[in-house]
């Protein structure tokens, strides 16, 4: 049976986290605004429900991507507070992941809106 009282703090816990790095992280500001632009403009032009999922799915793609990274960083600067070439380098490699799966929602979101602007 599951416990509700765990499940409803599990949740508890998961939003704060999400709360923490929303305040402190204004790169998942920005990601969190065009998420929502995206998904008012797939309203709006009526798209397919194939494509509103695809949307919906990179939206979070990105969004977990960009939580994984703040994630790591925050570690990375508690084990390391006074910086380090190679947590640098780390670094660098998860804003560059971040980087790639936004480029790659950029061209996915043009390919599906395109139709609707030409």
């Amino acid at each position: 049976m599951v416990n509700a009282k765990k499940l409803i703090g599990s949740f508890k816990f998961a939003f704060s986290g999400i709360k923490i790095i929303f305040k402190e992280e204004h790169s998942l500001r920005i990601m969190f605004f065009i998420a929502l632009v995206v998904i008012m403009a797939m309203f709006y032009f009526n798209l397919p429900i194939t494509h509103k999922a695809i949307l919906f799915l990179i939206i979070m793609f990105v969004l977990t991507l960009e939580l994984l990274n703040s994630a790591v960083e925050k570690f990375l600067d508690f084990i390391h507070p006074d910086g380090n070439h190679r947590i640098k380098i780390i670094k660098d490699v998860l804003a560059g992941i971040v980087l790639i799966a936004s480029l790659g929602a950029a061209v996915i979101g043009i390919l599906i809106f395109w139709p609707h602007f030409s």
